[in-house]
């Protein structure tokens, strides 16, 4: 968890801090008012701080040896602790240094009459620092519970003077990001492929993040996935997790190993992975094109090649994968602009956020501009996968995991 002896110090001074700081904080206010509500909040604080410490010492001794799953829970149990504990230090700041001026004041000039000492607006700053911290203490575990495998379909139909006659109709199946490792509910995980399958695609594509890190994540769900299949076929495209850049190797030998291994999970599926390449898909004489790129994205691993991928696709109509959205406006938008559709996925919509009545918003939207859903520029269209999966945080709120369903239409 911690790469040196610098950062442990650092990271332990830090906690312990804050720690302290928070406490003084609760102990003072509740050791003079006490009821069921209060108490109540008091427990909340030791529970948080008795996971977290434990989380803390489990991953500072195990966690190298920790499967994925169980890290993240671990890792999320410490975040929720940190997050809370820093969103209510504001208040108590406030009112430490409001407290600290009034006693300035009476110092100063001090009343000749009994004035209100402020103890009330201590208990406004208290409540409303508890409210705030409240929300990721209560919502994160909730979303932890009830929203990792909450499988959503998202329907959209796109429509292309130019596709072919023939593909008018055409059902096509969208699964991204599906972080395999993540996982520790078989029987969800099938719920979720089954609901794929139950739309009857004529064909699926697979925008890339099939596992975490290692090959070997995928060693208990050969038999999940492998039910994925379609009349047209299954193809599929690498992310940037899929490269293991986020591991630590023993050396560049395995790491070169454990790649050919997420390559071949691919075939072990029976799915056709795309490594800059492209294939046709033929109906009734006519064709359309698909476009499979490694991954190229604004920030992060670039290796994909646009020119070679495309060269000498002449069908009609073009759709493209490409596991992460900033492609489009980077470079498909400015050099390809006969990719009528792009499929891509990523940004998992954070795995946090809100979708109503067609408002959506995640802090995501800071960093992506395209970010979960359909969208269209000119004539082409791109279709960002808010993730199958999830990875780190072991939930999601709002955002739920999807299945796509494209109808494309003449």
């Amino acid at each position: 968890m911690f790469r040196n002896i610098q950062s442990l110090i650092l990271f332990s001074i830090f906690i312990i801090s804050l720690e302290l700081y928070v406490y003084q904080a609760i102990n003072k206010y509740y050791s003079k008012k006490k009821n069921k509500g209060r108490k109540i909040v008091k427990a909340m604080y030791y529970i948080l701080l008795t996971l977290s410490t434990c989380s803390i010492i489990i991953l500072m001794i195990w966690g190298e040896g920790l499967k994925m799953n169980m890290g993240n829970f671990l890792i999320a149990a410490m975040f929720i602790n940190i997050l809370s504990k820093l969103l209510f230090i504001p208040f108590i700041i406030i009112d430490d240094l409001r407290r600290f001026l009034l006693f300035i004041k009476l110092k100063v000039s001090p009343p000749k009459t009994k004035e209100d000492n402020g103890i009330s607006r201590s208990d406004f700053l208290t409540k409303m620092g508890i409210a705030v911290a409240a929300v990721p203490a209560l919502s994160l575990p909730f979303g932890m519970i009830f929203g990792p495998y909450n499988y959503t379909l998202h329907r959209k139909k796109i429509k292309a003077s130019n596709l072919p006659k023939a593909f008018h109709g055409l059902k096509i199946a969208q699964l991204s990001d599906i972080h395999v490792g993540s996982f520790y509910d078989k029987e969800a995980v099938t719920r979720g492929v089954d609901l794929l399958l139950a739309q009857k695609p004529d064909v699926v594509f697979f925008t890339g993040d099939i596992v975490n890190d290692r090959a070997d994540e995928m060693d208990d769900y050969y038999d999940v996935f492998s039910k994925v299949t379609a009349p047209m076929g299954v193809y599929s495209i690498l992310g940037n997790h899929d490269y293991g850049d986020y591991h630590n190797w023993n050396s560049e030998e395995e790491k070169i190993e454990n790649f050919e291994n997420v390559k071949a999970i691919h075939e072990k599926l029976g799915w056709n992975l795309l490594l800059d390449e492209h294939i046709y898909l033929e109906k009734d004489n006519e064709k359309i094109g698909v476009i499979g790129i490694e991954n190229w994205g604004k920030g992060f691993h670039q290796i994909g090649d646009m020119a070679k991928a495309a060269a000498n696709c002449d069908a009609p109509f073009k759709i493209l994968l490409s596991h992460d959205p900033t492609h489009w406006d980077e470079q498909v938008r400015k050099d390809y602009q006969d990719i009528d559709l792009t499929l891509a996925g990523h940004t998992h919509g954070a795995q946090i956020g809100i979708e109503t009545h067609g408002f959506k918003w995640s802090p995501i939207s800071l960093r992506y501009k395209n970010w979960a859903g359909l969208y269209k520029e000119d004539n082409q269209h791109l279709y960002v996968n808010r993730g199958f999966g999830f990875l780190a945080y072991p939930g999601r709120i709002g955002i739920w995991p999807e299945v796509t369903l494209l109808e494309l239409e003449s």
